[in-house]
């Protein structure tokens, strides 16, 4: 795929920002966004370069065999680094502000590692892009505690221009559908435990393969009910009689106690959407 001008801009912008780090050590969850930043700290340092992946309970399974097999085909060198955010009060609590704690607990993990070795040097980055700005997004406050840049926003890169530089570059995941982390599906002020996102994890896992569905979230709301969203196009899928014993049946053996198909289709964030002003003052003023 060829690159508009406008792209092509951006992109030399980017390896201009990159070119400008010393060493640079890169959050790399195997999303698109990192992954791009990956490919463009390896072209811009080469070996001066690292991407380190953040293994914990809410990672959804096989991403971190997705973010080792995407560093290899990059280049640049990769380590997996164990997050243990579950251990913290603040962050099962599941407050609108529980990605501030996860992202402090990374942050601080990783600048604890790169003083202690030839990485003092380096610069954090993320992969936030324009449009993460307009989202209720936490964890941003904790990157700008420490100092963590983010180079795709500072090119000025959307997500449409994030994917579109992916698939230039033969990214193979430059379509690929977000995987936020798995404690994003539980509803606001219910507990974030390691049992519930690993069975929110069984059931997204068990929904892709029995019906070949791409994009898709379980959410997790009171009282163990959940609530399926997948796009407006496929919910026949899942809604012929025998889809919904058989989904009923495997929800219910997970440990669900209620399961119910959103007619409102899938919606990236759908969460937030219930959050108030007051929350999200609230939110702010906790971290």
């Amino acid at each position: 795929m060829s690159l508009t001008a406008e792209l092509s801009q951006k992109s030399k912008h980017l390896q201009q920002i990159l070119s400008t780090m010393d060493r640079i050590v890169v959050a790399f969850s195997a999303g698109v966004d990192s992954t791009v930043v990956a490919q463009g700290a390896f072209l811009a340092r080469g070996n001066h370069a690292l991407a380190v992946t953040a293994v914990s309970p809410s990672l959804a399974l096989g991403e971190k065999e997705e973010a080792i097999r995407l560093a290899e085909l990059i280049g640049i060198e990769h380590r997996l680094i164990s997050t243990s955010e579950f251990s913290q009060t603040d962050y099962r609590a599941n407050a609108p502000n529980r990605c501030f704690f996860c992202k402090t607990e990374l942050y601080q993990l990783l600048t604890r590692s790169v003083a202690c070795n030839e990485w003092e040097t380096a610069t954090l980055v993320n992969g936030a892009n324009l449009d993460d700005q307009g989202d209720h997004r936490p964890g941003m406050q904790a990157a700008t505690d420490f100092q963590v840049r983010s180079p795709l926003i500072e090119a000025g890169f959307t997500k449409v221009d994030v994917r579109n530089l992916a698939r230039h570059w033969e990214l193979p995941i430059w379509n690929k559908p977000a995987h936020p982390c798995l404690s994003s599906r539980i509803v606001y002020g219910v507990e974030v435990t390691e049992e519930r996102v690993q069975r929110i994890d069984q059931g997204e896992q068990y929904l892709r393969q029995q019906f070949q569905i791409d994009e898709l979230r379980v959410r997790l709301e009171p009282n163990e009910l959940a609530r399926i969203e997948v796009p407006l196009h496929q919910i026949q899928k899942l809604t012929t009689p025998t889809a919904v014993e058989e989904i009923t049946q495997e929800f219910l053996a997970l440990g669900f106690r209620n399961v119910t198909l959103d007619l409102q289709g899938f919606r990236s964030g759908s969460l937030n959407s219930f959050l108030s002003i007051n929350d999200l003052q609230i939110a702010a003023q906790k971290k």
